[in-house]
């Protein structure tokens, strides 16, 4: 089957997703709660004032990244408030502010889900989302009108969007309604088909992939490839929990098929979570070498990958000279304290003394030559060298 990609070349750019950032609502506070309601998605909003230095870097710079807009745009009604003038001031008797900027995550019916004070960069603000978005369930809701008899597609539609987003199964209500459908070309049913393939190994999921071509032109191209490799990530969870060889495979070639571009990397990061979580030390060991293709060139992930191995499999010989190995190139590439000291301590556990001490003496060095000497930073590292030296 032909990769995703090259079933979109004649897609324009106007049909990808936009890179402008955050877009906000224009419209009053009231109009955004009833757009959270009708959408299901709850209200991020941004109170600040003109005056305010760090609201104006936030817009400026936050606002303005592409990933924030993707992530904000899809899950939030984004909505900017100025809190000195009047619809602002009418909002404070509800929403305390005592420092700009703040900022809302609001549900439908009002209520603040997280707040949050003080300007954000990119890696902030996107972090308050997802935990703002992981405590929203707005399926209960929706559950009571659908056990009283509501079939109305917009209701379903949104039902499932919302067990999707809290993570619980949606398939049994998207394949009622999908078996009711005698057309399924439609416009709403294929936007429905693509929110409803949460899993690769699943009815619908083929029902994507059948029709991908006409969903990817309606809907844009990276939503479709978003959705496969979710439903990929969802059914190689499914196979680490209960240790299925076969959904591990199918979840691997279903990415290959529909996904080519990002299956080498998705196929190695499935082998290695996969036999890490079944405790074999021989594949996990095997599989270790694709996976280090993939973070090759960033000793943050090089060094990670080492004190993985040597977290999971430290009684294992084989492994810890691989986490040995990972650790080594991290510290040449990163050239960082933090590198050397991880890679002393592992070289401690493999019972090479005097390497360790090397290292751990190198990490001290770049300590006391760093521009601003840490004295928590020093005294970790020294006692390290002392565990080592005893």
């Amino acid at each position: 089957m032909k990769s995703v990609l090259s079933l979109f070349i004649a897609i324009t750019v106007s049909l990808q997703l936009s890179a402008q950032g955050i877009e906000f609502f224009h419209g009053s506070f009231k109009e955004a709660l009833e757009e959270s309601h009708k959408l299901g998605k709850p209200i991020f909003m941004d109170a600040y004032a003109k005056w305010c230095g760090p609201c104006k870097h936030m817009a400026a710079t936050t606002f303005k990244d592409q990933s924030v807009g993707e992530y904000f745009n899809q899950n939030f009604i984004n909505l900017k408030v100025d809190w000195e003038e009047s619809e602002g001031i009418s909002l404070r008797s509800k929403y305390a502010v005592s420092a700009f900027p703040t900022l809302f995550f609001i549900g439908s019916d009002g209520e603040v889900i997280q707040k949050v004070v003080g300007g954000q960069d990119v890696k902030g603000l996107l972090r308050q989302g997802e935990m703002a978005l992981g405590k929203v369930d707005y399926s209960r809701e929706y559950a009571a009108l659908y056990e009283k008899g509501d079939r109305s597609p917009e209701l379903i539609y949104n039902y499932v969007k919302a067990l999707n987003k809290s993570n619980k199964s949606s398939l049994g209500i998207s394949n009622e309604y999908l078996r009711s459908q005698e057309d399924l070309s439609t416009e709403f049913n294929k936007k429905f088909i693509l929110e409803a393939a949460v899993e690769a190994d699943s009815r619908i999921f083929d029902l994507l992939v059948k029709n991908q071509k006409e969903i990817g032109m309606q809907e844009g191209l990276q939503p479709l490839r978003d959705r496969i490799e979710l439903a990929c990530t969802n059914t190689l969870k499914k196979a680490i929990e209960f240790q299925s060889p076969e959904l591990l495979e199918e979840a691997k070639a279903k990415m290959k098929a529909n996904y080519a571009e990002k299956s080498d990397e998705f196929s190695a990061m499935a082998d290695y979570d996969y036999h890490k979580a079944a405790k074999d030390p021989k594949k996990f060991g095997k599989s270790c070498a694709a996976y280090a293709k993939n973070v090759a060139k960033d000793p943050k992930g090089l060094a990670k990958l080492a004190t993985d191995i040597a977290n999971s499999f430290n009684s294992d010989k084989d492994c810890m000279k691989l986490a040995e190995k990972y650790a080594k190139e991290a510290a040449e590439k990163g050239n960082d304290f933090h590198f050397y000291t991880s890679y002393a301590e592992i070289l401690h556990a493999n019972g090479k003394k005097k390497q360790a001490l090397e290292a751990a003496n190198k990490a001290l060095e770049m300590v006391k030559k760093g521009e601003t000497i840490d004295s928590g930073d020093v005294r970790s590292v020294e006692g390290l060298i002392k565990i080592i030296e005893s």
